[in-house]
């Protein structure tokens, strides 16, 4: 059987959390900082971290077009915390001249949930997965005001704020599965990438 190759984008926020989960499934993994790196791996991981550092040093490094042609073309992508913002078509709440990659039909506010004091914990329903509840840690996380036509709603809290969306091979969560120990997420990205050979 062949080894998956993906990546986790490396420019900022917690980049060795997923490293390892997807390395536990049975990933090769690679850190992609520059577009070089990014055409050698099958699927990509944007972690959680700042969106706006992320997006301004996706620029500066040359990554941004690479990204969005690779997410244009149907490479795989999950995108976690900030990673959901950076999936996003749109943003309620950037900051002036914020950009995303972009590719996931979601209107996305990034921080929903207040300040890190205020991060929590939850059990989610994903009915995609059947079997147990999802455990989500949420630090700070973006919450998905409105998911478009294009996009699926795998996940929402009690209240019905949608915190998990995916579209094509695209799939974007408001919490942090990796520092969890939740593996389903990354399973599934990583079943994406096989499929597409």
């Amino acid at each position: 059987m062949t080894t998956l190759r993906v990546g986790v984008l490396a420019l900022q926020g917690d980049v060795r959390e997923h490293a390892a989960l997807l390395a536990e499934l049975g990933a090769e993994v690679a850190p992609v900082r520059r577009p070089e790196e990014l055409a050698t791996v099958g699927g990509l991981v944007i972690p959680g971290g700042e969106s706006t550092v992320i997006d301004k040093l996706s620029r500066t490094f040359g990554l941004q077009e690479p990204i969005r042609t690779a997410i244009a073309d149907g490479m795989p992508v999950l995108g976690t915390c900030a990673g959901l913002i950076m999936l996003s078509n749109t943003l309620v709440d950037g900051i002036e001249g914020q950009e995303t990659f972009g590719g996931l039909d979601v209107l996305t506010r990034r921080n929903a949930f207040g300040r890190q004091t205020e991060s929590f914990e939850a059990e989610l329903d994903v009915p995609e997965f059947g079997g147990d509840p999802v455990h989500a840690a949420f630090i700070r996380g973006p919450v998905v005001e409105s998911v478009g036509p294009a996009a699926t709603t795998l996940a929402a809290l009690p209240d019905g704020r949608v915190v998990a969306v995916e579209q094509g091979d695209l799939l974007g969560i408001s919490f942090h599965p990796e520092i969890s120990g939740e593996p389903r997420f990354h399973q599934r990205f990583l079943d994406r990438v096989a499929a597409r050979g």
